[in-house]
């Protein structure tokens, strides 16, 4: 008897599907093809011992499966419980009558109970899509796959549930989840807040302007001045996530295993912090199984690199692209897959290897050259797409000993969305453009163009500071920011001075402090 059961398979952040197809036949043998790899190759064993523990009888007949479309890889054990059904549908051991109106996904342990898998999102939309009345995923997985309106979520713990449930002996109910509830009351809950940062009002600044206009920032100061305290408090400050970019991005986060048991939307920015032992795989993607990297797991969120220097230089390049372009594309001879990247990069490091170059109070150990050296591990390219570098200096003792709490980040965030409010606004009209960040030499032309005293202030910066050609549209971009938090509808001249004061460590100033 033939009987065909329905899957899915993960490429990139989306899924297709995988129709799985059994015959029970007069022999002795299985087979299975369709291009699996090994996992799924081994799902033979799995799925014969969840069997005997469930009181069910493998055949004792040949049996073939086959995983269509061929040409698609499938990989990974999650293909195990919609095997298993479809062996004992066409056995006549379930009734398979109700198969076409399910999509089904999941990992068999050896004892017949449903493990979690990865993907559980993405495949779901896909059930939707198809027009499948409904899906049944392990438990772990069921209010991930429930955010998806219209579709019936069943969780289930073991194979018997789902034979029980095919044959109707046993009535399930679908897992309901309220989604735009659920994410309403969880979108405000952070754990740390501005609020318990001492002193550092400029830094604090820059900060607010480099999420106002989703501008790259650099900071450079000593151990110990507060440079990743305030990065972690980073996502506190961002607009919320729409729920567009909660959906894009938690399907990001399901395809690579990241979602916690038992969770939904994610409601928070991602921050992601990765060691500079990363390799350039893990950074941007791919691999053998391709997975998305760090870059794209901070999809609508930030990127922060501590200790920039020491990241690898091929590392810091690969990232360069990225940057621009807010996708990264993985071509390999066997697959091309193209990840989102739209993401903030918050970078910090030392001003020189022992750290204390320039500091008030402690003298630079390092020997002549050592400084300039450092500071050249990072290349003029990638600088170039950090729009805000700022020099951090360390606390005062009667700002860290003052027990009166600095400005919240509830405070802060009202300017930042107020401010994102106004570009929302002046590039609706325009495809891919979202925030000043993003703004092409056209728009900056058109947006930015600041009167005759800022060009002149200008002028004069990128003369006295020995500023490159490409600080300038930098400055223009952060200065039409500064104007969107001061509600301002021209640049005006202290707009541009603070912008200015925003590039004090681009590169022609670097070789003066070597």
């Amino acid at each position: 008897m033939l009987v065909k059961v329905y899957g899915a398979a993960v490429y990139g952040i989306d899924a297709i599907q995988v129709t799985i197809e059994v015959v029970v036949e007069n022999g002795i043998s299985y087979c299975i093809v369709g291009l699996p790899d090994t996992a799924v190759k081994e799902s033979h064993q799995r799925v014969q011992a969840a069997m005997k523990q469930s009181a069910l009888d493998f055949p004792r007949r040949k049996v073939v499966v086959n995983m269509a479309p061929a040409d698609v890889k499938k990989e990974g054990a999650a293909y195990d419980l919609p095997i298993a059904i479809g062996i004992l549908a066409a056995d006549e051991k379930l009734d398979s009558k109700n198969l076409d109106k399910f999509m089904i996904m999941g990992e068999l342990s050896l004892d017949g109970s449903v493990l979690p898998i990865k993907g559980v999102l993405p495949m779901a939309i896909k059930a939707r899509e198809l027009g499948f009345k409904g899906m049944i995923v392990p438990q772990a997985n069921v209010t991930e796959a429930a955010v998806v309106n219209n579709l019936d979520v069943y969780g289930v713990d073991n194979l018997a549930q789902v034979v029980a449930f095919f044959n109707e002996t046993l009535i399930l109910e679908p897992t309901v989840v309220n989604t735009r509830q659920e994410f309403a009351q969880a979108v405000d809950s952070f754990d740390c807040d501005f609020s318990e940062v001492k002193g550092q009002e400029n830094v604090k600044r820059a900060f607010e302007v480099a999420c106002a206009g989703g501008h790259n920032i650099l900071l450079v100061g000593p151990p110990g001045s507060g440079k990743s305290m305030m990065a972690k408090r980073l996502p506190s400050i961002l607009p919320p996530l729409t729920l567009q970019e909660a959906l894009e991005t938690t399907k990001i986060h399901s395809v690579a295993g990241k979602l916690k048991r038992g969770s939904m939307l994610m409601s928070a920015r991602p921050f992601r912090s990765p060691h500079h032992t990363i390799s350039p795989v893990a950074l941007v993607g791919g691999g053998s199984n391709p997975m998305p990297g760090e870059i794209s797991l901070a999809h609508n969120g930030v990127l922060f690199l501590d200790e920039f220097p020491e990241f690898s230089r091929q590392v810091l390049e690969v990232m360069r692209q990225p940057l621009e372009d807010r996708h990264i594309n993985i071509s390999r001879a066997k697959y091309s897959i193209d990840y989102p990247a739209g993401f903030m990069l918050v970078a910090s490091m030392n001003p020189c290897p022992c750290g204390y170059y320039n500091h008030p109070t402690k003298n630079c150990m390092c020997a002549p050259g050592q400084v300039l050296k450092y500071l050249n591990r990072i290349s003029g390219p990638l600088l170039d797409r950090i729009d805000l570098q700022v020099e951090i200096l360390p606390v005062a003792f009667d700002e860290i000993s003052s027990t009166a709490p600095g400005e919240s980040s509830q405070e802060i965030r009202k300017r930042v969305i107020a401010a994102r409010a106004i570009q929302n606004a002046r590039f609706s009209k325009e495809k891919d453009v979202h925030c000043n960040a993003q703004m092409s030499s056209r728009l900056i032309a058109k947006y930015a163009t600041p009167d005759a005293e800022g060009l002149k202030i200008l002028r004069d910066a990128m003369t006295r500071l020995d500023m490159s050609a490409r600080a300038y549209d930098r400055i223009l971009k952060v200065a039409r920011t500064i104007a969107d938090l001061d509600g301002s509808d021209n640049v005006l001249t202290h707009h541009i001075a603070e912008a200015i004061n925003y590039r004090n460590l681009d590169r022609g100033s670097w070789g003066a402090m070597g």
